[in-house]
């Protein structure tokens, strides 16, 4: 273990004595239903009210990552809507002025192995019921208007139709967004597929949780950890530190209200 990793691996269990009670119980187990292996990228979103509904809906399937581009319009935040989902996202902001941040984003994408779909009902290649979830995947949504732009297309992999049975051609963004998640995600769970965070990853997002939950105190008590309580000379034994993952299961479906304190 690195000294970077263990400091912040006895940071994090010294920040977590400061939560309730009930915070410590429900972080680890929902950080075990979180997932890389799909993820969003939502480009030029005009209305901060979709953008931030596509948040939530990221945050209520597991879904860590959502990747914003910022062309033409920036990210802005709606509290009302993403009920302060983003806290819990892992959010990467493209908006290099003068770069083709759509370029940049999803070729960085493809690095990593994912498979880039748009979602359209004009042309597609492949349907919502039938897609092969056991690749990793990416989602981009367009904005309001004009949807995916002509570049977002031409980098895309594959046209993806929701289907629908009515006069509209199209779902509103928030809604396409939750609509595939909620079906692209309960098939992955079924499937031979190794959807869950790897420990490192999860080591590294329960510090960024718990930093987020500790609120206005943080920095008083980072500063106080580093200067009165982390021995540098002695590591503290791994079994003692919080979490223990080896004692802990994925949190099923919770009952309303059981996730707020």
């Amino acid at each position: 273990m690195t000294d970077d990793f263990r400091y912040q691996r006895e940071l994090c269990s010294f920040l977590s004595e400061f939560l309730t009670e009930h915070r410590r119980d429900l972080l680890p187990p929902l950080l075990l239903n979180r997932t890389r292996h799909i993820t969003v990228v939502v480009e030029d979103i005009h209305k901060e009210h979709n953008a931030s509904a596509c948040l939530r809906s990221c945050d209520c399937f597991g879904v860590q990552d959502v990747h914003i581009i910022e062309n033409r319009n920036e990210y802005q935040d709606n509290r009302q809507v993403s009920l302060g989902a983003e806290k819990w996202l892992t959010l990467k902001r493209y908006n290099e002025p003068g770069e083709d941040n759509t370029t940049r984003c999803l070729q960085s994408l493809r690095e990593q192995g994912y498979q880039i779909v748009m979602t359209s009902p004009h042309q597609p290649t492949c349907d919502l019921l039938s897609y092969d979830v056991t690749r990793p995947t990416a989602l981009i949504f367009g904005n309001e208007k004009d949807g995916v732009s002509e570049t977002g297309r031409e980098l895309s992999d594959e046209v993806m139709r929701i289907p629908m049975y009515g006069f509209s051609e199209s779902f509103n963004i928030s809604v396409a967004a939750a609509v595939a998640l909620s079906h692209l995600v309960s098939q992955m769970r079924m499937r031979n597929v190794e959807w869950s965070l790897s420990k490192v990853e999860r080591d590294e997002l329960i510090l960024a949780w718990v930093r987020a939950a500790t609120g206005m105190r943080l920095a008083s008590l980072e500063e106080r950890f580093r200067n009165e309580i982390y021995d540098e000379a002695n590591a503290a034994d791994d079994t003692n530190l919080w979490p223990d993952w080896s004692k802990i299961e994925p949190a099923a479906q919770l009952e309303r209200g059981s996730r707020h304190g």
